[in-house]
């Protein structure tokens, strides 16, 4: 029934997150169907699914996700919750709860009992009476460290389980005698890749320091200027520009200003430019961005072995 409507929910994802048509269409919405259909395989078969197991529902799951990818992490959660026999309450965010409202539709007509799959809108204080409603048998939350480390306070001294996927980034890392061109694509991809709003984006780059100034030029070319039909980003959830020149940075580090490469107005408008920050301070440093909002990278320097 997803794929029949894929259009639709396409138009939907990227109106109301601002996600390029090109990824809603042929990245979220095609994986969200494919989830629904691999669970659903799974639903009888659940004693093959978990050997020298007795497998039996958890009971209610409230379910918590985050803005970036709405209707495939509605996917995510309700999918293998539904297969295995329990109940679930989900909210989505409450800047982009359109797809889920969708698929709750889609989930009535399909014949699922009610009251199985349950979406509640709302922001910070509805996921709060989720978490701490006497019903709920387990929390499964996708979002920031910080509200994790609030629920897990939450259900402490209760019976209630928990899966949580909180903030993180993932560092690429290039040996001397990698091939350069396939790093370098895998680092474009893995940093701009749904703008880089990814749990695990590939925010910080570990390379042999041989490699840093070659790394950087040859990211730095393939990136080029989508506005000018060159790279790999077509940045909608963030404005990209080619600034006129480099402006200073900000007292937080940040280089802001510039204005619009190629004319078309806008003149006074500021960006928040995407550019490789070199930094001599070790991984776990406090000075090393833990969670990037713009898509930028921190190139660590490392002594790999070998």
């Amino acid at each position: 029934m997803i794929q029949e409507r894929a259009k639709e929910f396409a138009i939907i994802e990227s109106i109301d997150g601002g996600k390029p048509i090109r990824e809603s269409r042929d990245v979220d919405i095609p994986l969200a169907a494919s989830h629904f259909f691999y669970y659903a395989g799974w639903a009888d078969k659940l004693e093959y699914a978990f050997p020298n197991k007795t497998p039996k529902p958890i009971g209610v799951a409230g379910q918590i996700i985050p803005w970036n990818f709405p209707l495939l992490m509605a996917a995510w959660k309700i999918a293998p919750a539904i297969a295995c026999g329990n109940t679930v309450v989900l909210k989505p965010a409450e800047t982009t709860s359109l797809t889920a409202l969708k698929l709750a539709e889609v989930i009535q007509e399909s014949g699922l009992p009610k009251g199985v799959v349950n979406i509640v809108t709302g922001a910070g204080k509805t996921g709060s009476e989720i978490v701490n409603h006497p019903e709920i048998d387990k929390i499964a939350f996708t979002g920031s460290t910080q509200v994790g480390k609030l629920i897990q306070n939450s259900i402490v001294g209760t019976q209630k389980k928990s899966t949580l996927e909180l903030g993180g980034k993932g560092a690429n890392i290039i040996f001397e005698d990698a091939a350069i061109d396939q790093a370098v694509e895998g680092i474009i991809n893995a940093i701009f890749f749904n703008q880089g709003h990814v749990c695990c984006a590939g925010s910080r780059l570990a390379s042999a320091p041989s490699l840093r100034a070659l790394l950087a030029a040859c990211s730095s070319s393939t990136f080029g200027s989508p506005r000018r039909g060159g790279g790999k980003c077509t940045a909608a959830h963030a404005r990209v520009a080619e600034p006129a020149s480099w402006p200073p940075t900000d007292r937080r580090g940040r280089r802001t200003g510039g204005t619009r490469g190629g004319g078309g107005g806008g003149g006074g408008e500021r960006f928040l430019l995407l550019m490789f920050q070199h930094t001599g301070q070790p991984a776990q440093s406090p000075k090393v961005p833990q969670v990037v909002i713009v898509p930028r990278r921190v190139a660590i320097p490392r002594r790999l072995p070998g």
